[in-house]
């Protein structure tokens, strides 16, 4: 019981929540408050059985990203080894005038050890290691840490697009591809904080040679003028104190150095260092042959050492033909067993099947490599969000549900472009420049902008792509200035309005009269297909939508399609009789609430030219006079553009028997020019005739 007790109350200091903290605050004290020689001892002990240790957890780990936490784990032994370099310094010239044990046994034996009675052979041998820590190990671990880097952030992209292309392709799901993306913002991180862990490794290194300069000049002046020491007994102690200090501090920077040198080397595979180096570099007995044939050419030349030439020949030929019978048996024992293996037939290959075949995504948005990072939330990307709100928006608006925009990336398209695909078909490409902002202009602005010039996919208007710190001053000269988000956001929804026709399917229609049927059940009970197919409530839907009349109220275009089928199951004299039904609404969506409404008319003569062409044709389509119908075209444009300056609904009143086709005949070349027929205006609207086309 006591023994959980006290296991409970040191539990808090054996995890890692006070353990930094703890460590952080020794080294502090480490710096400050001097040490003892046997508390040297402890912590120079300490110091190399940590370096051993993560130099061997770097050898036998698996794969780099297993060890994500060496660059923290170097940083604190970096910062151990030189708080006891302070500490060791301030005992030596403390303490150094009393003997060589001044500062513990664990410097005393490093330093008699390699100096052997002999300084210049000691200061030789640190130089040496010097040499080797900072000129070959570190300066090699730096430069593969910085290329690594650099060469893992500039293949992100590449590797989001792979990730995204399989999961299009459905070789992966949802999970396996957010955990591959995770895994490389990983490997990005770790290159990266180990390109900067490198440098302290070699601070370390160049710290190493300052301190052992510091110690021996310093100690040798205390010495002699302080203590009144001999030259050679000053000599004697402070170099025997300062290459051991040196020695204890440089072997564990060695082993942390070759840590970090054998970690950024690995490759990204999941597999023990030992096997992956004697697999591959003892995989064909060829290499070990002719290397012992080699050494033993050169063992049996007169003068040369032949008994060690001679003996690594045989002992490398051995192996080799060790390895070679090995590999013999294996291929032996494999063509048996195939050859024992019960045969079987071969499998005939799965016949084609409609499965096989992948539905045209309805709506469609593909992205070229540098704008992924707008469609990736990973990345901060806010293009999804705005999508779902555009969806959101438009199908409430229009009175039916919008298909899901199936993003994704093609490599086809210029880095910075976009193209907006319906059913397979594209409707809208643009290039854009996801590092500015689109400044455009409305028609009046003050002033002209610094930038690159270009146009507004979504309306065509004139704009100018500014970088983000000219914002400000864009907005004060009258432009209106968006991000790139918004940019592609509104030309997709433009386009989403302009075809919404096109994405309103038979199944669409039916989840549409399948929902009226819970709130008014006898309204659609026998209409589908007793009164009227299916395909003509599409058609009539339809026609309702590519003239931008939203079919929110669904009841009242069911009941007037209910009346006028029994009488004509026409789709377009159906749409003309549900028109009639809706106008308050459509004059309503045109005009608001105001009781005047500014209309355009044809003049009379006109009228009844145009009902005798379409009367002479029997397909809906009336055969003009091309200059008579340029002429017309022409003023229809002027009085539009008239309106629209004014601020005021450009609406074009008609016999009914003319507007279908007036409709068609100016819906692209003049799309703010609405068509209505006079039955479709409300009794309670005052008409004011602002136009009269005439001849």
């Amino acid at each position: 019981m006591e023994n959980n007790d006290l296991f409970a109350r040191l539990k808090p200091f054996l995890n890692g929540n006070l353990a930094a903290p703890m460590m952080l605050v020794a080294l502090l004290a480490m710096v400050v408050l001097p040490l003892p020689p046997i508390m040297l001892d402890l912590l120079f002990s300490f110091n190399i059985a940590l370096s051993l240790t993560i130099m061997l957890a770097s050898i036998y780990v698996l794969k780099p990203l297993h060890f994500s936490a060496f660059p923290t784990i170097l940083l604190i032994a970096t910062l151990l080894r030189l708080a006891l370099n302070v500490a060791s310094t301030r005992v030596v010239l403390l303490e150094g005038h009393t003997g060589t044990a001044a500062a513990g046994n664990v410097i005393e034996a490093f330093g008699e050890f390699v100096i052997g009675g002999n300084y210049t052979v000691g200061f030789v041998v640190f130089a040496i290691l010097v040499i080797i820590n900072f000129v070959v190990v570190t300066k090699g671990a730096t430069r593969i840490a910085e290329v690594s880097a650099r060469f893992t952030l500039d293949s992100m992209p590449g590797k989001q697009m792979a990730i995204d292309a399989d999961l299009n392709a459905g070789l992966i799901d949802q999970d396996e591809a957010r955990n591959r993306r995770e895994e490389i913002m990983q490997e990005a991180d770790f290159y990266g904080s180990m390109d900067g862990a490198s440098k302290f490794v070699r601070g370390d290194a160049v710290a190493g040679i300052l301190i052992l300069f510091i110690n021996l000049i310093g100690g040798f002046i205390i010495g002699v003028a302080q203590h009144d020491l001999t030259f050679s007994e000053a000599a004697h102690n402070y170099a025997l104190l300062t290459i051991g200090d040196g020695l204890v501090a440089q072997i564990p920077s060695l082993l942390l150095a070759s840590a970090a040198g054998l970690l950024v080397t690995r490759s990204t595979r999941e597999q023990d260092m030992g096997d992956q180096i004697v697999g591959q570099l003892f995989k064909d007995p060829k290499t070990l042959a002719v290397t012992s044939g080699i050494i033993g050419g050169m063992g049996i030349i007169p003068g040369m050492p032949n008994l060690p030439f001679l003996i690594l020949a045989t002992a490398g030929g051995s192996a080799a033909w060790i390895l070679n019978q090995r590999q013999k048996d294996a291929a032996v024992a494999e063509i048996a067993a195939q050859s024992n293996a019960p045969k079987e037939t071969p499998r005939e290959q799965r016949e084609l099947s409609w499965e096989d075949l992948s539905p045209v995504d309805p709506i469609g948005l593909e992205v070229g490599y540098r704008l992924i990072p707008l469609v990736d939330k990973n990345q901060g990307g806010q293009l999804m969000t705005r999508i779902k709100g555009i969806r959101k928006k438009i199908s409430q608006d229009l009175g039916f549900l919008i298909p899901p925009v199936h993003i994704r990336d093609n490599l086809d398209l210029a880095p910075t472009a976009y193209q907006i695909t319906l059913f397979g078909v594209t409707f809208g490409e643009a290039e854009i420049h996801p590092d500015r902002m689109m400044a455009i202009n409305p028609g009046q602005v003050f002033g002209e902008l610094d930038g690159i010039k270009g146009h507004d996919p979504a309306f065509g208007l004139e704009a100018v792509w500014i970088d983000v710190s000219q914002r400000e001053q864009a907005q004060a000269q009258g432009y209106t200035v968006v991000d790139v988000d918004t940019v592609i956001a509104t030309h997709l929804s433009k386009i989403l309005q302009n075809h919404a026709h096109d994405l309103l399917g038979r199944e669409e229609v039916q989840h549409i009269l399948d929902n009226l049927a819970k709130t008014a059940p006898k309204l659609v009970e026998g209409l589908v297909p007793d009164v009227v197919p299916l395909g003509t409530v599409q058609k009539v839907l339809q026609n309702l939508l590519e003239e931008n009349i939203p079919i929110r109220d669904i009841r009242t275009i069911t009941e007037a399609i209910s009346e006028q089928a029994v009488r004509n199951p026409d789709p377009e004299t159906i749409t003309a009789s549900t028109r009639m039904a809706l106008s308050n609404s459509i004059v309503q969506h045109l005009n608001g609430t105001q009781n005047d409404l500014p209309i355009i008319t044809l003049d009379p003569e006109m009228e009844q030219l145009l009902l005798q062409a379409l009367q002479a044709t029997t397909d809906g389509s009336a055969s003009l006079e091309p200059g008579l119908a340029e002429n017309m075209h022409k003023k229809l444009q002027e009085a539009a553009q008239h309106q629209e300056m004014k601020g005021e609904s450009s609406i074009l009143v008609v016999q009914a028997g003319l507007r279908s086709w007036i409709s068609r005949f100016i819906r692209h070349s003049i799309p703010g020019l609405n068509v209505l027929s006079y039955n479709e205006i409300p009794d309670n609207k005052q008409i004011k005739i602002v136009a009269n086309i005439g001849r």
